[in-house]
């Protein structure tokens, strides 16, 4: 029977909770766990409220590196390395997530999208469809029909069929997308002068980046203001262009745990929940919800 598999791009909920939680929780080594309470609380409400049957959670666990790196040693470098409190916190999060009985995925070589998207097509093959929980844009490139793209936080909802009017372009456009506009976030450099709202256009009027290059003569006859100058530059960065979209790609060939099994959730660990009560100095009300947090009755794939 065909189920849907929610996967977890944990190290946004983790982040979420380093920036939203106060910095009065410390661990037995008096090290900070804001960042776990607040992942920890996050993963109880989803349990407790959804009830999932097959939940998997996606880690960065290389912050700083992956194999976009060895493509473009610029990728992402405009970020803070993460502090190792911060570090420490992401163990913790892996550790709480897999006492629960709970799939990790992380690898050093593959941020948390591409470790969604192997998984989501494992899934697929498997007969069932996913449900992603994270509000970044660029997983919605993986959306697919029956899948679900959910941003948690402000409880909305997205199909494939929803992606344009969300962002502009379908959801199969969107590394297409990306590699006109960039990322400044990832530190992706896109075209120069091609924004959101053009990058659109042509998606639009082309289908494709690939397209696009193809039929580039066409592109200053179109009813498009500057569009012969947005030629020119589209010109002229075709290497950066394809070079963003590479970038964007998320990757659905990351090596995943043998025992992935579509996110079917093992038995609760116990004596690790124990230990991690003790080092992490929850609270009772939060241990009686992680006691409680049993598993429901799921079936193999």
């Amino acid at each position: 029977m065909s189920q849907s598999v929610y996967l977890v791009d944990a190290s946004m909920y983790v982040f979420r909770a380093w920036h939203s939680m106060p910095d009065e929780f410390r661990d037995a080594e008096d090290w900070p766990v804001n960042a776990v309470h607040g992942f920890t609380r996050f993963v109880l409400e989803l349990l407790e409220r959804h009830r999932p049957q097959r939940l998997a959670f996606a880690f960065d666990v290389a912050l700083e590196s992956n194999f976009r790196n060895a493509i473009f040693p610029a990728y992402k470098a405009n970020r803070d390395p993460a502090p190792p409190e911060l570090k420490r916190q992401f163990g913790y999060c892996q550790e709480v997530c897999r006492a629960l009985g709970f799939v990790v995925l992380a690898d050093p070589g593959y941020e948390a999208d591409d470790l969604i998207g192997s998984a989501l097509a494992q899934v697929r093959r498997a007969g069932h469809v996913g449900t992603i929980l994270s509000a970044d844009k660029d997983l919605a490139q993986l959306l697919g029909d029956g899948d679900l793209q959910w941003d948690y936080a402000r409880n909305e909802r997205w199909t494939a069929d929803q992606v344009k009017a969300r962002y502009g372009v379908h959801a199969h456009q969107i590394a297409d997308y990306l590699g006109l506009t960039g990322d400044a976030i990832d530190n992706i450099p896109g075209v120069p002068g091609i924004g959101a709202k053009t990058a659109a256009v042509l998606l639009a009027h082309f289908g494709s980046l690939d397209a696009l290059y193809e039929r580039l003569g066409e592109v200053p006859f179109l009813r498009l203001r500057g569009s012969a100058a947005h030629a020119e530059r589209l010109k002229s960065n075709r290497d950066a262009a394809l070079l963003s979209r590479r970038l964007a790609t998320i990757a659905c060939d990351a090596p995943l745990p043998e025992d992935f099994d579509c996110g079917a959730r093992r038995a609760v660990d116990g004596a690790a929940l124990e230990a991690l009560f003790e080092r992490l100095r929850f609270g009772p009300l939060t241990r009686r919800r992680l006691q409680n947090a049993v598993p429901v009755a799921t079936t193999t794939a």
